[in-house]
């Protein structure tokens, strides 16, 4: 892995564990045993670093998507879950949750990476309810996009509470999401 790399990996993991504002070039530098010029070189601005950091998980956000084009409403949905499972095995947040956190003292070149990316997620979302409801493997009444949203904040908020409340919730959370929208309600 080259030196932009592993300032682009070290980045990501100390926004999911700690946040944009919780850490400075000093402490890359330390953790990497290089200069901060040698950071410099590559990210003139930790805003520039933070930018990278958006647009190398958008990139394996699309991965996923892409990887699960073809399947099945619920596996979608799964593989979205997925996300958030990962970071919740790892002790971590998602990007969109950390940086949503910080947004306002941030650099609005930050939102501007940021927003699209977060519209691509509620649109992906959206689309495997539409296709779900479609399909007759979901059920619910709000509007897909609406259902999208709740599903997406809940997982949001889920894998924030449950660092402190235990680690059942995160699970039963989920299953709950899932339970839900497979129940036809009459």
């Amino acid at each position: 892995m080259t030196t932009k790399e592993n300032l682009i990996k070290l980045a990501t993991d100390l926004i999911l564990e700690k946040g944009f504002n919780a850490f400075s070039f000093y402490d890359l530098a330390k953790t990497m045993d290089i200069k901060t010029a040698s950071i410099h070189y590559h990210f003139p601005t930790k805003t520039d670093l933070g930018i990278a950091v958006i647009r190398q998980q958008s990139e394996s956000f699309i991965a996923l998507q892409a990887a699960n084009q073809k399947k099945d409403p619920v596996t979608k949905l799964e593989a979205f879950f997925s996300i958030y499972s990962r970071h919740k095995s790892q002790g971590k947040v998602c990007m969109v949750g950390s940086l949503c956190t910080d947004l306002y003292s941030l650099d609005p070149a930050i939102e501007k990476e940021l927003k699209p990316v977060v519209e691509s997620i509620l649109q992906w979302v959206t689309d495997i309810l539409k296709e779900g409801k479609r399909k007759g493997v979901f059920h619910f009444s709000a509007t897909p996009r609406t259902k999208a949203l709740l599903i997406i904040t809940n997982m949001l908020g889920i894998l924030q509470v449950s660092r402190i409340t235990g680690k059942t919730d995160f699970n039963e959370v989920r299953t709950a999401i899932l339970k839900e929208l497979k129940t036809k309600t009459e």
